[in-house]
């Protein structure tokens, strides 16, 4: 390893949404700001429309399997946002109140969607968030919509940062957008901080954190192969004075574990109450005949939900159960979702099976109807039962594979309140999907990877209680002054909807906090910066929210 190390204002570590958020604010103000990110960095042109081993599908994602929970996340540059389906709903405000397995308030008394509005306002405005109408959602959306109001229930178009001016209507955006409709990080918040001089370097696999004699990090990385993930290229280390921590829920909290035995004792929340979000997939297989008979739906080519090439991801929820004045475990969102081959096909279960009811011979049958399959995404309210154990001796996971696949250190044993809450959120898809004989609808299967998750929360969350919360209610890690997160895993639990919206505002929201530990520690940093774009309509909201505002 090299015993000569760089030196940074600030470190970033990963590029997703916590990570560029911060990136571009810190080095918008004058900080010399550098990011490392573990995967590769693509530009949209490298966006492969194909779902091959070696393409761009599987540079770009992580898949890491626990013991009872799975994790898909993003693993480039632009991280989660390379890869998410761009759907931005805000959470619910009944959110912010939940206690959920501790009995209490989780979220800090500082943070409630009234306090978090203004920031929401900032990211809206940094991504271009539009909601869409019903001329904007897909034939599968259509079709989900139609089966709610069929049933009694309401739904409506999903808020999406996509440019549909740009969007060809693909459905390839889990590969990564070709178009650059879809407004992932690399089209505004990193070019941005580039711009102002941020340094990315991509394939820099960060492992843990020491402290210098001053009171600044040493952060110690491993250059990915760029090829192989499984191989490295080099080492090296960086001294910073700020360190922000967004490598994801699912590598977050294993840095820090690794990082103990050289900063000293961790929060305990660190690496403790993992959520993932609360979700679970359906599969429902359409019966043709009988959409256009209820509905009076044809599907014109042929292809108009028909698995690859038509379409977009989610455009449309029923949100009728995020009703603040029910029980908690009892509120979750439904939402129409594209899944593409792969984990979407190998999970499904055959509803009515005979046999085994993920593999076999009846599943082989149920396969030829793919071009008939609608996925329903689940997201209800866990109890963020999930705990990292030991960390592996290198990255966040033991790689299995050249790219993509890994062995993690979760674990991850579901309570009766969520299975509870995944029975009741099953029920209500299988009643409103079978009504008339629409379809038959069967959840997808534990039994191969246990739960599963795109959006991975809460392993190093904020809170009140040092007992139970890893960060304080500006986002810096209890003890270890100058070390922040800003990824999910800062997210106390489940929001029962997509969580990038939330991510990114709370990541908006620890930028003055993290702006003025920077100061104190000597650099020379402000903070101010509109949107990427320029806008600053949104920055006149947060003003009277700042530090200095308040006294």
């Amino acid at each position: 390893m090299s015993t000569t190390a760089e030196r940074t204002d600030v470190l970033v570590i990963g590029s997703g949404f916590g990570g560029a958020i911060a990136a571009y604010h810190l080095a918008a103000g004058g900080a010399d700001v550098t990011v490392l990110e573990r995967g590769p960095w693509l530009e949209s042109k490298e966006f492969e429309h194909d779902y091959k081993l070696g393409s761009s599908y599987t540079r770009v994602f992580d898949f890491t399997v626990g013991d009872g929970m799975s994790i898909l996340g993003g693993n480039c540059v632009g991280g989660g946002s390379v890869v998410y389906f761009a759907a931005m709903p805000r959470a619910p405000r009944f959110v912010f109140d939940r206690q959920g397995s501790i009995g209490r308030r989780m979220w800090p008394g500082a943070v409630s969607r009234d306090t978090l509005d203004p920031w929401y306002d900032r990211v809206e405005e940094s991504l271009s968030i539009t909601k869409q109408n019903w001329n904007d959602v897909s034939y599968a959306g259509g079709l989900w919509a139609a089966a709610c109001n069929h049933s009694g229930r309401t739904a409506n178009p999903l808020a999406v940062a996509i440019d549909n001016t740009k969007c060809v209507n693909c459905n390839w955006m889990m590969a990564g957008c070709r178009f650059e409709a879809k407004q992932s990080l690399l089209v505004n918040y990193l070019p941005a901080a580039i711009a102002h001089g941020a340094r990315i370097r991509p394939l820099h696999e960060v492992q843990h954190l020491s402290r210098t004699p001053d009171g600044s990090y040493r952060v110690h990385y491993n250059v990915v192969h760029d090829d192989d993930y499984r191989l490295q290229a080099g080492s090296g280390v960086i001294e910073a004075k700020i360190v922000v921590m967004a490598a994801g829920a699912g590598a977050t909290p294993v840095i820090l574990q690794r990082s103990e035995a050289h900063l000293g004792t961790m929060p305990r929340a660190v690496g403790r109450y993992f959520s993932g979000n609360g979700e679970r997939l359906n599969t429902a297989v359409i019966d043709e005949a009988k959409a256009a008979e209820l509905f009076g739906l044809e599907r014109g080519d042929g292809l108009a939900y028909a698995a690859n090439h038509i379409g977009k991801g989610p455009t449309v929820a029923s949100w009728d159960k995020l009703d603040g004045s029910l029980p908690e475990y009892s509120r979750y969102s439904l939402e129409q979702l594209y899944f593409p081959p792969g984990l979407g096909t190998i999970l499904a279960q055959v509803p009515g099976a005979t046999g085994p009811s993920w593999f076999g011979k009846e599943k082989k049958e149920i396969l030829k109807q793919w071009a008939s399959w609608l996925t329903i995404f689940t997201m209800i309210e866990d109890d963020n039962e999930g705990v990292f154990g030991p960390p592996p001796a290198t990255g966040n996971s033991h790689r299995i594979s050249q790219q993509m696949l890994g062995r993690g250190n979760l674990r991850y044993e579901p309570t009766k309140n969520t299975l509870g809450a995944w029975a009741a959120s099953d029920a209500e898809v299988k009643e409103i999907l079978e009504k008339d004989g629409l379809a038959k609808v069967m959840p997808w299967t534990n039994d191969l990877v246990g739960a599963y998750t795109v959006h991975p929360l809460s392993s190093c969350r904020m809170g009140d209680d040092p007992h139970t919360s890893a960060l304080d209610d500006r986002n810096e890690l209890r003890d270890h002054p100058g070390i922040f997160v800003t990824d999910g895993s800062a997210v106390p639990g489940a929001l029962t909807v997509n969580p990038a919206m939330t991510i990114a505002a709370l990541a908006e929201r620890a930028v003055p906090g993290i702006v003025q530990a920077a100061q104190r520690r000597g650099i020379s940093v402000t903070y101010g910066a509109p949107a990427p774009d320029g806008s600053a309509s949104g920055r006149k909201n947060v003003l009277p929210l700042l530090p200095s505002a308040r006294g």
